[in-house]
């Protein structure tokens, strides 16, 4: 897998939001590349200055790694709720990484104590699931959030659900990333 190109098809989706001429030559990039047919699921994390601006993913392999790039690159881009669309001149100063997910599995626990046992900081991306909300951190918000109750708190904030909420057990899946930086 090149990771150049990987980043190279993110930018080239982003930047032709801007350029009318600019696009992903998908036909050519899968004839020289076919692992870009195989379905992956990524997330596209966009920073300006050092700081969060945009990120949008799929945490499950449902298209082509190409076509998943491409959706997730410009969705991060433009259609982050968090954020307003990217501006050309933020464009030029944007730094991309792309995490690419192995699929998510079942977490197994008993109790709080348990799950804290079980998780692996800076390894395990968590998606929480409890009456129909659902939220995920990748593998790499450990670097910001570095103790067990302070990620698990802020994903399930991030779920819409209250911290007391995990003595409920709630549905834990665990996924891994492989990181891809500029």
């Amino acid at each position: 897998m090149n990771n150049e190109l990987l980043l190279k098809i993110v930018k080239t989706a982003i930047e032709s939001n801007f350029k009318d001429e600019v696009r992903v030559d998908k036909e050519t990039l899968i004839k020289e590349n076919s692992y870009l047919l195989e379905q992956r699921a990524c997330f596209v994390t966009l920073t300006l200055n050092g700081k969060l601006r945009g990120c949008i993913g799929s945490l499950l392999a449902h298209r082509s790694l190409i076509d998943d790039l491409i959706h997730n690159a410009i969705s991060a881009a433009i259609r982050d709720p968090r954020f307003s669309p990217l501006t050309k001149e933020e464009f030029e100063n944007i730094k991309v990484e792309i995490s690419l997910l192995t699929p998510a599995k079942p977490l197994e626990y008993s109790s709080f104590e348990d799950l804290e046992k079980k998780l692996i900081p800076n390894k395990h991306g968590v998606i929480l699931e409890l009456n129909g909300k659902r939220a995920t951190f990748l593998p790499q918000v450990w670097e910001q959030l570095p103790t067990f109750n302070d990620f698990m708190v802020h994903l399930c904030k991030k779920a819409g659900l209250e911290p007391s909420n995990l003595s409920a057990l709630p549905n834990i899946q665990t996924y891994e990333a492989i990181k891809i930086k500029e």
